[in-house]
């Protein structure tokens, strides 16, 4: 593809102008992207990056496209494992090629996974479980030959966590000498790979206009095979109401981040298909324990009192239209030892009651929300809910990308969130909300909740060999999370997305990263 031809596809995705087609060797996808910070692997872990990053790289093993809680070699040839040794023993693939036509070598596998540990950046705690830190992460990774790599851990968990957590996008196999060639001083090429790739995927980034879109390029000599397309345009389009009305004139082929009502009005029009996908996507409200500004957001107190001034069945049915539905367990249903009671109700003389009795007083809190459905459409139920409860909400809706810059700075006082596992095994989601060591920057980190108890209890889950056990003791972290919290668990999602009708192959699975570009026809 020439620029010339590149330039005038992408002024063609982004004009507002109505054409009868999107071109015919062109996937052009509407949805937002404001949340995006980076397109690093080693940094991405917002929705939109979380989806893009797998076009651009792949894993030395990633989850099964049909069956997801199996594991499949996509850059590795083979594996061997010695769980008392605690290490694994990777044969690569001898003919994979990185975009660049650079050889995939164990160089790349243990610089990829050293600089995803030494930069420490908001998904660095997935790599953090197998007890990989900035000080040990060499020791842990060594070269037997030129197709082959030992990794080993520390902690006390399993081969098969471990190859989960190396399933995931953090644990993506970069170019390492692609990259070595656009460093800035020590940032392992962190600047530069935040809008270009260095990647093995289906795709390579040719263009990446922040706020505007991102046009991929076809990788014909990925080693899963090249794409059916020979490019995906991902435009930027924060309104809901305009991702619709593209989709429906045919400017768009794929649209998603549609709300209830976008939904509602393209079902049964003719030329679209509406796709309803399960999905392991949560949304929550926490409160930053550690803000001193508000001391009132670490009482357990005001948490019991706050899960009952949520209205789950008026958000869910009434104005999320059974895009999601109530889920009050921070393990989704789908997965092993997931919990599905739902023992709270909107019930503001309860909450009363409860604050009454704790003494608290002028309860008031600020919620940062994206300024997008359903988190805003969370938030204004929310605001009107609690104000029942004598609870005043006053809300701080920004772009994604400004919501997830406060959390991680921890300058909010309570926020609405969105969480999907990072990998098929419950311990991604109890590491994230039930483990907080003061080095990780995993949810209950983020948000200064102090559980040495829980720590315990999540290290010895992911330990215990015996599979009945390890999920009995889930169940109980589940039940100690309901009864006392930061967290207020909502709703559990179902992935909504409307295509036309001639767009075929396309597939996406439950977890963010399981979006697949790679064998889409038109």
């Amino acid at each position: 593809m020439t620029k010339k031809l590149l330039s005038l596809l992408v002024l063609s995705a982004l004009s507002a102008s109505v054409y009868a087609a999107t071109p015919a060797n062109t996937l052009v996808v509407a949805q937002g992207l404001d949340d995006i910070v980076s397109l690093d692997p080693a940094e991405a872990n917002e929705l939109s990056s979380i989806q893009t990053v797998p076009s651009l790289y792949q894993r030395l093993v990633q989850p099964d496209r049909t069956d997801p809680a199996k594991i499949t070699p996509i850059l590795a040839a083979s594996w061997q494992a010695d769980a008392a040794a605690k290490t694994l023993t990777i044969k690569l693939k001898s003919d994979a090629k990185f975009a660049s036509g650079n050889a995939l070598r164990p160089e790349d596998v243990i610089f990829s996974y050293t600089r995803a540990v030494t930069l420490n950046k908001s998904p660095a705690f997935i790599l953090n479980v197998l007890g990989w830190q900035p000080d040990n992460i060499a020791s842990q990774l060594k070269k037997i030959d030129d197709h082959t790599l030992q990794v080993s851990w520390t902690a006390d968990v399993s081969p098969a966590v471990a190859l989960n957590i190396l399933s995931t996008p953090i644990a993506s196999i970069v170019d390492e000498k692609l990259v070595a060639a656009n460093v800035k001083g020590n940032d392992f090429g962190n600047e530069w790979l935040k809008m270009h790739s260095a990647g093995s995927g289906a795709f390579k980034m040719r263009v990446y206009q922040p706020h505007q879109a991102i046009v991929l390029e076809a990788n014909e000599s990925s080693p899963t095979g090249a794409p059916k397309l020979k490019s995906v345009i991902i435009k930027n389009v924060p309104d809901p109401a305009s991702r619709r009305l593209l989709i429906q004139q045919g400017d768009a082929d794929v649209a998603r981040d549609l709300g209830a009502d976008q939904i509602d009005a393209l079902q049964g029009k003719p030329g679209l298909q509406v796709l309803s996908i399960p999905s392991a996507e949560q949304n929550y409200v926490v409160f930053n324990t550690g803000n001193s500004a508000n001391p009132l957001l670490a009482n357990p107190a005001f948490w019991e009192a706050a899960r009952w001034l949520v209205d789950y069945n008026g958000i869910t049915k009434d104005l999320l239209k059974g895009q999601y539905f109530v889920h009050q367990s921070f393990l989704p249903v789908g997965f092993p030892g997931a919990l599905d009671n739902t023992p709270f109700k909107f019930d503001p003389a309860k909450a009363k009651e409860i604050l009454a009795k704790a003494g608290i007083k002028d309860a008031h809190f600020t919620l940062d929300v994206e300024n997008k459905p359903p988190f805003i459409t969370i938030a204004q139920s929310m605001q009107a809910s609690f104000a029942q409860g004598g609870v005043k909400v006053d809300l701080l809706p920004a772009a994604g990308s400004q919501v997830y810059a406060r959390v991680r700075a921890k300058q909010h006082q309570a926020a609405i969130r969105l969480w999907i596992p990072d990998y098929f095994d419950a311990h991604s989601n109890a590491s994230a909300f039930a483990f907080n060591d003061g080095k990780s920057s995993t949810v209950a980190g983020l948000n200064g909740w102090k559980i040495p108890e829980l720590n315990k209890a999540t290290l010895a889950a992911v330990a215990e060999p015996d599979a009945t056990k390890r999920l009995d003791l889930y169940k109980k972290m589940q039940e100690e999370l309901q009864r006392s919290s930061p967290y207020v668990f909502i709703d559990q999602g179902k992935t909504q997305i409307v295509i036309r009708d001639n767009v075929k192959g396309y597939q996406q699975g439950l977890n963010a990263d399981m979006v697949w570009y790679d064998r889409v026809t038109k």
